[in-house]
């Protein structure tokens, strides 16, 4: 049987961690090692001090890094280097397996000799409001689908779509692929699998595998969400020059206020307008972001630290 090992990025988690922590230790398909980057040590030091984890579960490794070493992909990247396994699972602190098939359904995802990576089906939790569990709906629909490089032509940027939050990589592939980006802003995971597609392989969406991962953001969080995503762009039109990503987000507009129209619950489509507009804005100073000063890129930035490397 293949080994698998997770590697979850940690930042100043919560009690939701430990959940998630327990839910992969109790999957049908065992997890050889979880493998913790934690940025900052006191925050999991708070988190652990008074609990048993570290005493109950004898395959945590838990490595520890300053904010600002932290990067999107080159923290990953030291974090598969921790591992052995045939198989690594790639995880965020805050999504939480929805039963104990999570491994088994992943590495059934990953069934086939062209497939590089399997990602799960995010489902929204029970603090969701309509909005955001028509955008878990609308990203991460019922079907699975395997995506390959014949499917560009009907989904554009979406045949790289994949998802950190909750993905399997088959470690022989990604290391003959060179990995993730070694640095990155966001995106790591759709660069990777661009990468996969071009190399003709492909990217298993996996309906079956599911978490329970939604967002909760203000205005102000969306459009540095944003900006980020932009700059990751402009950074890489390699990928998204080619198949750019504004025609998705429109859509996903106008499907939503229409479901809120059909749903009777019209009140909430302008919060969708001011919240789209936030998102927007964001994103097009992102692409933009060579033309800005230095100050104003920080400030419009969430990872204020990757930007103290030079990166302007």
């Amino acid at each position: 049987m293949e080994t698998v090992d997770v590697i979850i990025p940690v930042y100043k988690p919560d009690r939701g961690f430990l959940t998630l922590v327990d839910m992969l230790e109790t999957q049908t398909v065992p997890v050889n090692q979880i493998i913790i980057m934690n940025t900052e040590q006191k925050y999991l030091d708070r988190l652990l001090y008074g609990t048993t984890l570290e005493r109950k579960y004898h395959n945590i490794t838990v490595k520890h890094l300053s904010k600002r070493e932290f990067d999107h992909g080159h923290t990953r990247n030291q974090g598969v280097k921790l591992s052995q396994a045939d198989v690594f699972v790639m995880m965020t602190q805050d999504a939480i397996p929805a039963d104990v098939f999570l491994i088994e359904r992943l590495l059934a995802g990953l069934d086939g000799e062209k497939t590089a990576v399997a990602y799960a089906r995010q489902l929204p939790d029970s603090e969701s409001s309509e909005i955001e569990r028509y955008t878990r709906g609308f990203n991460y629909p019922e079907e699975s689908r395997v995506k390959t490089k014949a499917d560009l032509s009907e989904l554009g940027i979406k045949t790289f779509f994949c998802s950190n939050v909750c993905a399997a990589y088959k470690r022989k592939v990604f290391d003959a692929l060179g990995g993730f980006v070694d640095r990155a802003i966001f995106n790591e995971d759709m660069l990777y699998a661009a990468k996969a597609v071009e190399e003709g392989f492909g990217i298993a969406y996996t309906a079956g595998a599911q978490v329970y991962h939604s967002h909760h953001y203000t205005y102000r969080q969306q459009f540095h969400r944003n900006f980020d995503l932009g700059v990751s762009q402009a950074d890489h039109p390699e990928v998204f020059g080619a198949y750019p990503s504004e025609s998705e987000g429109i859509r996903l507009v106008k499907n939503m206020v229409d479901h809120l129209k059909k749903e009777g619950m019209g009140r909430k489509i302008p919060h969708v307008i001011l919240q789209s507009g936030f998102k927007y804005a964001g994103y097009l100073c992102g692409k933009r972001y060579r033309f800005l000063p230095k100050f104003l890129v920080v400030a419009m930035s969430s990872n204020k630290e990757y930007w103290s490397q030079g990166s302007v």
